[in-house]
């Protein structure tokens, strides 16, 4: 049982705010750490899928992120040079897909922890964690150490508890730098639903959000090295242009009316060899980086949420509660990324001869077996971590 349990988590984004919900609703007492002065509008869209909109109906929220997301259809894989339709994925099969600004669910799930009394403090940086005791030891900078009986890091890629279980590790360049920019559109303009414009060594996302008055653009191209740390970097808009130059319309007429982009590396570790520790678990980003091929970064974590906080509340040890957690987490984020890194290579296909011949067979099975390639991902979209 959860009930008036001490918890503290790391990061007060997706991962950290759901399992907030999650373990509230069970009577925990929670608390969140956030290392921002405030919780801002940051980052853009983002696609929850149905395997996440269940986890939110549970946590008592479909209804809210109904109002703020757009009802997609599924996706539609096109040529980049003629944006002509290689590939349509209708998914609406498997529940219901919204397109949404991160910000958005951010403040859904912020107002929906406050509600149940969580507490977030703002400002506490945690630069290191001490595992050795029987609690957890957070060093908070200026505000000291502190010691804490369960800590969850959700705080993402390079977590300082998942540095604290498992060493120290370098985060791996993938090769892939990505760009993002959002566009006013007129509501109508662009179809609900996510645009994949495929080409040799790049690829580009597209979708509307809020209400299709916002377009959601990303690119991502590959590159042999990046040096900066972070994902917030303003980038220049004509070089955006430039790298992304041979894609025909409708992609080049919305670059050419982009003001401002955002640019950063993607990196990744492994998936975490172990999750947890006697006083300390892992989860989102922290426990398994994935690429954003496969728009499931959020979903990922919002899964593992429900899951911990139902572990928890079910198992008779915190100890047998975290081998299940993991146990149950591990294999189903293993396949998900290994999945986006696939997604990487086939959108990027850099011979002419190759890609051609992969574009012409998608279009085949398309015409003839329009529900052979969406039920390829039934695995992903209909799986309910809540029944």
């Amino acid at each position: 049982m959860l009930i008036g349990q001490e918890i503290t988590i790391l990061g007060a984004g997706i991962a950290g705010l759901g399992l907030a919900r999650a373990l509230a609703m069970r009577g925990a007492s929670v608390r969140i750490l956030e290392q921002a002065p405030a919780i801002a509008e940051v980052g853009a869209g983002i696609q929850i899928s149905p395997n996440a909109g269940r986890v939110l109906d549970a946590m008592g929220l479909g209804e809210a992120f109904e109002k703020i997301s757009v009802p997609s259809s599924g996706a539609a894989l096109r040529d980049y040079a003629r944006g002509t339709e290689v590939l349509r994925l209708d998914l609406t099969r498997f529940g219901r897909f919204g397109l949404v600004h991160r910000a958005d669910l951010i403040e859904i799930l912020l107002d929906a922890t406050r509600e149940l009394g969580v507490e977030i403090e703002l400002g506490a940086r945690v630069g290191n964690v001490s595992l050795d005791g029987n609690r957890a030891v957070l060093d908070i900078g200026d505000l000291g150490l502190r010691e804490v009986p369960f800590v969850v890091a959700a705080d993402g890629l390079r977590s300082c508890v998942r540095r604290a279980l498992l060493g120290a590790e370098t985060p791996l360049f993938t090769g892939h730098v990505a760009w993002r920019a959002l566009l006013p559109i007129e509501p109508g303009e662009v179809p609900n639903e996510a645009h994949v414009f495929m080409g040799p060594g790049r690829h580009l996302v597209a979708y509307p959000l809020r209400g299709g008055t916002v377009l959601n653009i990303v690119g991502v191209h590959e590159r042999g090295e990046w040096t900066e740390d972070g994902w917030n970097h303003p980038g220049d808009p004509d070089q955006f242009r430039a790298l992304f130059g041979e894609f025909g319309d409708p992609v080049r007429g919305w670059l050419q009316r982009i003001e401002d982009v955002i640019v950063w590396g993607l990196f990744k570790h492994a998936v975490a060899p172990r999750w947890h520790g006697a006083n300390a678990a892992l989860m989102g980003d922290a426990a398994h980086p994935t690429l954003p091929f496969l728009a499931q970064g959020a979903c990922m974590a919002l899964e593992d949420a429900w899951v911990l906080a139902d572990c928890l509340d079910s198992s008779e040890s915190r100890e047998a509660a975290l081998a299940r957690y993991e146990s149950l987490r591990a294999p189903r984020c293993k396949r998900i990324v290994d999945a986006g890194t696939a997604n990487a290579r086939n959108y990027h296909l850099s011979s002419a001869p190759v890609r051609g011949f992969a574009h012409m067979g998608l279009r085949v099975i398309g015409k003839t077996m329009p529900g052979f390639m969406p039920d390829r991902f039934k695995w992903l979209y209909s799986h309910d971590v809540t029944a």
